[in-house]
């Protein structure tokens, strides 16, 4: 199983970016996908998760500026963010809790990460 994130580069404040993470492989069951993102020298830090029900939580920092969502058939994830700011700089890293095929439990993927600067 592999997560691919794109979508990610340098946006001007006040900008918006749309970033995607698609998930590939033996994949039997994707049950949530979240979006974490890490500032230098600070923790990973939950942005926004999406359950395969359609259930959302989204941080209370970025809450007013965030929408997610998963495209289950598609095994992908959108977030979309608005109103960027310097303090959004940070690699973004997608997260899923997934079944394989064939698989008896439930396991945890990240994938690489997709730098976000925002700066003019």
């Amino acid at each position: 199983v592999q997560l691919m994130e794109s979508g990610g580069g340098l946006v001007p404040p006040g900008g918006s970016l749309r970033l995607s993470c698609t998930a590939s492989g033996s994949i039997g069951s994707i049950y949530k996908m979240s979006w974490y993102r890490q500032a230098p020298g600070k923790q990973r830090d939950m942005v926004a998760i999406v359950t395969s029900g359609g259930d959302t939580n989204v941080a209370d920092s970025v809450r007013s500026r965030v929408s997610i969502s998963l495209d289950i058939a598609a095994n992908t994830m959108n977030l979309h963010m608005i109103d960027l700011q310097p303090e959004d700089t940070a690699v973004y890293y997608c997260s899923a809790d997934l079944q394989r095929l064939g698989a008896l439990g439930v396991e945890n993927y990240w994938g690489q990460g997709t730098q976000v600067t925002v700066s003019s």
